[in-house]
């Protein structure tokens, strides 16, 4: 086997482990955002006092730059592999039929094909958000008030739903890709892996479009 056999071969098995691997970042960050988060709900001052500390600590630049190249290089990837596998030889015109069959298994199916969809939903959603909370940050103090004056347009509010609703989609086919990626899927822990993607995509999933409708309502109470 030549070196340029042997590069050609494990150039797609490199971008995989990377999609799968920012993948996987993406979604331990997305379970901390949503503990911190669900403090503005739970207990307001303690969010306050969570964000001003956390926006003062040196090492924040830092573990933003890294979500952001994980930002751009998933979804760079995930739109490489996709083209690939539509152009690649031999696929079926009509698409490929999946082998699972109804409630869940259908659902994951169905999740798989609308990947594109669902993240493109969330990159729009992460512009909006990005904007409206993060390109100009809220001063000490002023972060709750600053969400809630970003969901005071349904507009942006129907934004924040529909984009959890695309997670929980995203991660129902995505973290079961993930493992197969970077070959910790066998036939010993498939269901187990599973039912974890299935597990996060309702906690993750849910959460987001829930807490936002929660946190206006929260709002309209005090």
């Amino acid at each position: 086997m030549g070196q340029g056999t042997l590069r050609s071969e494990m150039a797609p098995l490199s971008r995989s482990l990377v999609l799968a691997g920012s993948g996987l970042a993406l979604v331990l960050f997305l379970v901390l955002h949503l503990g911190g988060v669900s403090l503005a709900l739970l207990d307001p001052p303690g969010f306050e006092a969570f964000s001003s500390w956390l926006h003062a600590r040196l090492w924040l630049p830092a573990l933003e730059l890294g979500l952001l190249l994980a930002l751009l290089a998933h979804p760079l990837l995930a739109v490489s592999r996709w083209l690939r596998n539509r152009t690649r030889a031999g696929a079926p015109a009509g698409g490929r039929r999946s082998r699972r069959g109804g409630g869940l298994e259908g659902l994951a199916a169905f999740s798989g094909r609308w990947l594109p969809f669902s993240g493109a939903l969330l990159l729009l959603f992460l512009v909006v958000h990005l904007g409206q909370l993060r390109w100009s940050r809220p001063a000490a103090g002023a972060e709750l008030q600053a969400i809630e004056a970003a969901l005071a347009s349904p507009l942006a509010l129907t934004l924040y739903g529909l984009a959890g609703l695309g997670l929980a989609l995203h991660l129902l086919h995505g973290v079961e890709s993930a493992h197969r990626s970077l070959g910790w899927l066998d036939a010993t822990n498939a269901a187990r892996i599973r039912r974890l993607g299935r597990g996060l995509a309702l906690l993750l999933g849910g959460g987001f479009a829930l807490l936002p409708f929660a946190l206006v309502f929260a709002a309209a109470q005090r």
